[in-house]
């Protein structure tokens, strides 16, 4: 079966993948955001508030991408049109793996330091997960570094993702970004 060119409609995700999708997105874009004001200002009680907040989605984003990239694994993406050139078509894949992979050990290297630390991890109030680590405060600041450096990374490849469903849409004007919208 054979794409639509430049301008063409293509075949869209299901209902699944799409609710996965922005379900993601929407917890990941109020992630980022709290995660900065929290490292870089002291906010008192109010900080404490937003730590629960980070740490409680960041608890939820783990097993919902694990479920989420078990669904893409066994339901693959439709295809992108054929006048994609090759390079772009690389770019895409490697783009989605890497968000994909990133979201899952930002996440466990997040509960690893806050273990080491051992603040607790109250998951919207609800309950506390238990440490993955034994304490080691020194060995906390250096997982807490790598967490802060993996969501700089996953913060610009977010941009390259959404900049790149852009140009297809006000660009090339194909419906890859409607593929994911719905139609």
């Amino acid at each position: 079966m054979s794409m639509l060119g430049h301008g063409g409609e293509a075949p869209g995700y299901t209902a699944t993948a799409r609710a996965l999708h922005w379900t993601t997105a929407a917890l990941v874009i109020v992630m980022i955001p709290i995660g900065i004001v929290m490292a870089n200002f002291s906010l008192g009680p109010a900080g404490d508030v937003l730590y629960d907040i980070h740490r409680s989605i960041g608890a939820v984003l783990i097993p919902l991408v694990l479920v989420r990239l078990a669904y893409r694994l066994t339901n693959p993406p439709p295809p992108l049109p054929d006048d994609i050139p090759a390079i772009q078509r690389l770019a895409a894949n490697l783009t989605h793996w890497a968000l994909y992979i990133l979201l899952v050990v930002q996440g466990f290297i997040g509960w690893i330091a806050t273990s080491a630390y051992r603040a607790p991890i109250k998951v919207f109030w609800l309950f506390e997960l238990p440490p993955i680590w034994p304490v080691d405060q020194p060995y906390s600041e250096k997982m807490f570094g790598v967490h802060r450096l993996l969501g700089i990374v996953l913060a610009l490849l977010i941009c390259m993702h959404i900049g790149a469903a852009l140009f297809h849409h006000f660009v090339r004007k194909d419906d890859v970004l409607m593929r994911m919208v719905g139609r």
